[in-house]
């Protein structure tokens, strides 16, 4: 049975606080700013964390409309996401073929790029993040390259701040690559949920600060 969007999006960022992969403090960002909350993926890094977080991308896949015949994770971090969607997808019967890229070319054995399934027909995106949107771009290109089409990119969190200019980081890559993206949540949904937590009133007040100065609508 699906969760209401706004339920499954706080039992999200609960979740990623229990496991310290979303943390409050000071963090400086690729873009150099001093971010009062940092998300990193890399530390679902034990068997239950990355089941849940396959079934909560899956839902939030699902839920986007975005179609597809394919997912793709990018190396590093993409492989470990990309494998869990795929496994999430399939425990509901539905069964996707999935792909990864190698850092460097491989030239013995099977050779190439890509590992798993040819890169072919609708291809989904899978990262934690976009910042810069440099590992969509190159994602887009080498599935292009490969003959096939990128049709969106699914993310764990939408931090709705600025990129290079008064589009957000997320809307810049919809906008160059001409791809939809989605994800799990977003910054209005820790808000939502830091409001709602008596103890976390220095992080709300902080993330909202950060908020002011550079997200968007």
């Amino acid at each position: 049975m699906t969760r209401p969007a706004d339920q499954f999006r706080q039992e999200f960022i609960a979740f990623a606080i229990q496991k310290e992969v979303l943390r409050f403090g000071e963090f400086k960002t690729k873009a150099g700013r001093l971010s009062p909350y940092f998300f990193n993926a890399g530390l679902f890094n034990d068997g239950e964390s990355l089941m849940k977080l396959g079934e909560f991308y899956a839902e939030a896949i699902k839920n986007s409309g975005i179609q597809f015949d394919m997912l793709f994770g990018p190396a590093y971090k993409g492989i470990t996401l990309v494998a869990s969607i795929a496994i999430a997808f399939a425990k509901n019967g539905h069964n996707l073929p999935y792909a990864y890229n190698r850092k460097e070319a491989k030239d013995h054995g099977e050779g190439g790029v890509i590992v798993g399934s040819p890169l072919q027909g609708r291809v989904l995106i899978i990262d934690d993040v976009i910042s810069a949107g440099t590992s969509v771009r190159e994602s887009v290109e080498l599935i292009k390259a490969s003959g096939a089409h990128a049709c969106g990119v699914a993310i764990a969190i939408d931090r709705q701040e600025k990129g290079s200019g008064e589009l957000s980081a997320v809307q810049e890559v919809e906008t160059i690559n001409q791809i939809p993206v989605c994800a799990i949540a977003n910054l209005n949904d820790l808000l939502n949920y830091l409001q709602n937590q008596q103890d976390m009133t220095k992080s709300l007040l902080a993330v909202e600060a950060y908020r002011q100065e550079y997200g968007v609508i």
